[in-house]
């Protein structure tokens, strides 16, 4: 049927892949937030 039946497995593979991208890129997954575990002291980050 095809003469390249390898290259058109790939192209097919790339295809799906970008759709893919495309589809997690406009309809992306919806993130629960979480409480903060820990507060680091203000000690930590002064001049010394």
């Amino acid at each position: 049927m095809f003469r390249r039946p390898l290259l058109f497995i790939l192209v097919v593979l790339i295809l799906a892949a970008g759709i893919g991208l495309l589809a997690i890129g406009a309809f992306p997954p919806s993130v629960t937030p979480k409480p903060v575990e820990q507060v680091l002291p203000n000690e930590r980050f002064a001049p010394r």
